[in-house]
């Protein structure tokens, strides 16, 4: 007989871990204890050599859905010995180690159950066990236990206790179990204060009326998993107006849920791996094309067509399934999708408090779903696609985060490190011991709420992983609030401050995820978005660097053009226009020859001469190689939202979806606009100046839209795959890493990608964490690591 202390690490508490390892333990008659503390799972297990191998097998081979077991450390176990039998203890406070398990949507065995007429789960709203449920948005700290997490105000009916104590049950330590008899309570409420009787709608319950509303053409909050929703029917046109209307979301689009997957088919392909991630226990929002009737003879079009307002200009729509008990309730007897987008208005921060919803949101919705089950953790729904059958998270957090990633190979012994992240898409990240936590999705801190949110999330991370950082990381943009906060903190803590440039965390962050080792040679970078802060005092936005996780060196770039109006070119699309045919040369030629173009005219009507003396002196026109400025010009050229823009990049996204992706298998390559390379100062420059004439020409012929943004794309791609080829003569270059949020444009991912691969190099994308400013945290954060660590 031998005794072992194994020790394992990874996502194992609050997903059932502890009792998959008393049912395999007592399969293997052996003797021990099993128990939770901060540094994860700790068992003492005494038996046979070969009773033990074949556990600690079999706990591999049957880790429950939830967990993941991140290291496994078995030692020889030298203290006294008292147990007779196995059983699971009560939970150690220690050192917090260990990881918090995102949320995971609900389980087919609880779907099963709140349909079920003879289950004591029959339509309950919060039903749940330990392979689904709340995790993460009801945790207030460590160890995963009820007492410390917003359950605890739901003291366990006898029922729930016996089956929380069944080591046979499927809740057995699940700690949010719940019931009728003990658990949270939904209900109904009117927007305008006056009650809500039966009588009104007949129906089984509250949670069932919501459909009814639903399908009326109300305006419905709805309290959920990690905030609340506004929802209503996503085939009426006019009450999808009027939602955008009082939620102040002009263009961008809303999210859609549909009762199953054929609901979803009637309007979206959807292939085998966005089949799986939108069953997969995250849930996320998923981007599918949508179908295309040109054929009405030959296709079934759904009794109920989407709403023109959801997606306005768009190719895909987003769609997720129900992924709560309550939303499955929802949604029993709606056989069209609803939209379910975030309860707020504009970009502030999602409500998550009743209170605040009624306040904030009572001008918005005509009733609401509430529950008391208070979010400790506010969670917005994350944001997914399949790019060549491989999954691409747009927006990061439920489902998800705070799910750690394990570091490359060399960062074993990283110090403690907290990185503020970017401006935009903000995430934080913590890194320790091999590992780091990436927060979930914070949104834009130009937004006091959002801002707000951003301190109170990461004091909460702080705090429930017992981070104490020995550096803080911030981008090098001087204004980014992030890069402030950080500022003030780093001295009052007595740590270093690192200043990170923004294009060298991208690359950084996406040489993590792909597990390139700290003394790797470096990659070449290439990274395309909005703008960064870069080394010169000017905004970079389309960088060729040749980096590793300390340094880096700018071999090439986009030609700089000037963003007339500074931050309002973002918005203002025409600027980028006007700034490119400027750089260009070619305006006045443009007003001779192309005066019968509608962006010409446009043009004509802009006080052209206030601008140009901004230019000449420099006032508010910064110089940016920003691609994801090249992409406005040449969308609102088009035609396409010139005048304004509600959110970053949605011109571009438009001249996207004007793209079929089967239409580039078939082109002719003397088919593309020119671009220019040129040679100065030490790196070379790409010049869009000979493309404009012809994409002017094009207009002038009135080429379709369609060709014309399937000819951009292509040139674009061409163009940097022969550049990559030119600077791979002159460097050692093994891989390449495509990062950046215009890299998030799938038409150009997948083509950039395939070049590069035909010229047999190896390329780095994002799969685990977005391109777009999302990974800024990682990238600072081990980048911070290889400094502080000095490897040679």
């Amino acid at each position: 007989m031998v005794t072992e202390e194994i020790r394992v690490r990874g996502t194992v508490q609050g997903v059932g871990f502890r009792p998959t390892v008393y049912r395999l333990a007592k399969a293997g008659g052996l003797c021990g204890e099993v128990c939770n503390d901060g540094d994860g799972v700790l068992i003492r297990v005494s038996g046979s050599e070969g009773a033990i191998a074949d556990f600690v097998e079999r706990l591999y081979i049957e880790c429950p859905p939830l967990a993941k077991i991140q290291e496994l450390i078995r030692t020889p176990y030298e203290g006294n010995w008292s147990f007779p039998d196995f059983v699971i203890s009560h939970s150690v406070s220690s050192s917090i180690k260990t990881e918090i398990a995102p949320d995971a949507a609900t389980c087919p065995q609880c779907q099963q159950e709140i349909f079920d007429p003879f289950s004591r789960f029959f339509r309950y709203p919060f039903t749940n066990c330990t392979h689904c449920g709340p995790r993460f948005s009801i945790i207030r700290g460590i160890p995963y236990d009820r007492c410390n997490t917003s359950m605890s105000a739901f003291p366990m009916c006898a029922e729930c206790e016996q089956e929380y104590n069944d080591v046979e049950n499927r809740r057995f330590h699940a700690q949010p179990v719940a019931c009728h008899t003990c658990g949270p309570t939904a209900w109904l409420e009117r927007a305008d204060g006056q009650p809500v009787t039966a009588s009104m709608f007949s129906m089984l319950d509250d949670v069932d009326a919501v459909c009814t509303l639903l399908q009326k053409g109300e305006i419905v909050a709805i309290k959920g998993l990690g905030g609340i929703h506004l929802a209503c029917d996503a085939t009426q046109e006019g009450v999808v107006q009027k939602l955008r209307q009082r939620k102040h979301r002009d263009h961008k689009p809303l999210a859609l849920m549909a009762r199953d997957i054929s609901i979803i088919e009637q309007y979206c392909i959807v292939n085998p791996r966005e089949r799986e991630l939108l069953q997969s226990p995250a849930a996320p929002i998923v981007l599918l094309h949508q179908k295309q009737w040109e054929n009405e003879d030959e296709q079934i079009i759904p009794q109920f067509p989407i709403a023109p307002a959801v997606a306005p200009g768009q190719n895909t729509l987003g769609f997720m399934l129900p992924y709560t008990p309550l939303h499955h309730l929802i949604l029993r007897r709606m056989n069209r999708p609803i939209v379910l987008t975030s309860g707020n208005i504009a970009d502030e921060p999602q409500c998550i408090d009743n209170g605040e919803a009624r306040e904030k949101l009572g001008k918005i919705a005509d009733y609401f779903l509430l529950h008391n089950r208070e979010i400790v953790n506010r969670v917005d729904d994350s944001v997914a696609r399949v790019v060549d059958d491989q999954v691409k998270i747009i927006r990061r957090a439920r489902g998800y985060a705070p799910a750690p990633m394990k570091l490359p190979p060399g960062f074993e012994q990283v110090p403690p490190i907290l990185a503020m992240g970017s401006q935009l898409k903000n995430t934080f990240c913590l890194l320790r011991e091999n590992e780091a936590i990436v927060s979930q999705h914070l949104g834009d801190l130009g937004n006091a709420g959002a801002f707000y949110s951003y301190h109170d999330t990461l004091n909460l991370y702080l705090n429930l992983f017992e981070h104490q950082p020995q550096a803080i990381a911030v981008d090098k943009h001087p204004e980014y609030l992030a890069t402030k906060l950080g500022k003030e903190v780093a001295p009052v803590n007595k740590v270093k401050l690192h200043q990170i440039q923004h294009h060298h965390a991208h690359i950084a962050a996406c040489m993590a995820e792909n597990g390139i080792p700290l003394n790797a040679p470096p990659v070449l970078g290439i990274v395309l978005d909005g703008l960064g802060y870069g080394e010169d005092g000017t905004f970079w936005g389309g960088e060729f660097l040749l980096a590793d996780y300390r340094r880096f060196q700018r071999l090439a770039t986009f030609k700089p053009v000037a963003m007339i109006g500074g931050e309002k070119a973002i918005y203002q699309p025409w600027r980028n226009t006007y700034a490119h045919l400027l750089s260009a040369d070619i305006w006045e030629t443009c007003q001779q020859e192309y005066s019968d173009l509608e962006i010409i005219k446009f043009l004509q009507q802009k006080p052209l001469k206030l601008i140009n003396q901004a230019l000449a002196q420099g006032i508010n026109s910064p110089l940016a190689s920003s691609v994801g400025r090249l992409f406005d010009g040449v969308a609102a050229a088009m035609g396409i939202f010139p005048e304004k823009c509600s959110y970053e990049g949605q011109a571009a996204i438009a001249m996207e979806a004007l793209v079929n992706p089967l239409s580039l298998n078939n082109y002719e390559e003397t088919l593309i606009y020119p671009f220019e390379v040129n040679f100065s100062d030490s790196i070379y420059y790409i010049d869009s100046k000979p493309m404009w004439p012809e994409l002017l020409q094009d207009l002038h012929k009135q080429v379709k839209p369609s060709d014309i943004a399937r000819k951009f794309h292509q040139s674009l791609s061409q163009t940097i795959v022969n550049l990559v080829k030119h600077l791979c003569h002159e460097n050692v270059i093994n891989q390449v890493a495509l990062t950046g949020g215009v890299f998030q444009n799938c038409i150009l991912l997948a083509q950039v990608k395939a070049g590069l691969e035909n010229l047999g190099i190896h390329v780095l994308t994002h799969n685990l964490f977005p391109a777009n400013d999302g990974n800024i945290s990682l990238g600072q954060g081990v980048i911070t690591a290889a400094q502080l660590m000095n490897v040679p």
